[in-house]
């Protein structure tokens, strides 16, 4: 599992013209799921979004987390992370998880933000979405859940 976290200002998700999801200060996370990806992931991910210290403490030092801040998420799946672009011109999605099994993974990664007191906005799965951002800093971060046999950092 993958999440690529921006740390913005305020973000928004649209599909069709209607706004579905929106936050103020927080991050938006762009969230790829894996075909061997587990709950487990799901839950390590969503430990190492909420408590990433990315944000400014009073020294100026990336010091503080999205809950110590009291941000929020907004989680747009996105299994284009997965793209592997070493051969050719067009990507090949084939470590990207089915949609039934990204689907309830994603929701879990939701879920398990929720549970950890963050405020969790979403886009709308497998819809065609407009994600708008104001990307603050610019901070940009991907963060990983270990594969299996990897020893956890």
């Amino acid at each position: 599992m993958r999440a690529l976290v921006q740390r913005v200002s305020r973000g928004r998700v649209t599909v069709g013209g209607e706004v579905v999801g929106e936050i103020g200060r927080g991050y938006v996370v762009l969230l790829g799921v894996a075909r061997d990806d587990t709950p487990e992931d799901a839950r390590y991910l969503a430990e190492k979004v909420a408590h990433l210290r990315i944000w400014e403490d009073e020294a100026g030092k990336m010091n503080r987390s999205l809950l110590e801040v009291g941000g929020a998420a907004l989680v747009v799946s996105q299994f284009t992370l997965y793209a592997d672009t070493r051969r050719g011109r067009r990507p090949s999605f084939e470590q990207a998880a089915r949609p039934e099994v990204a689907e309830p993974l994603y929701e879990r990664f939701c879920a398990e933000l929720r549970s950890l007191g963050v405020p969790v906005a979403t886009g709308r799965f497998q819809a065609h979405m407009e994600v708008e951002l104001v990307n603050d800093g610019p901070v940009t971060v991907l963060v990983e859940s270990p594969r299996r046999g990897d020893a956890a950092p």
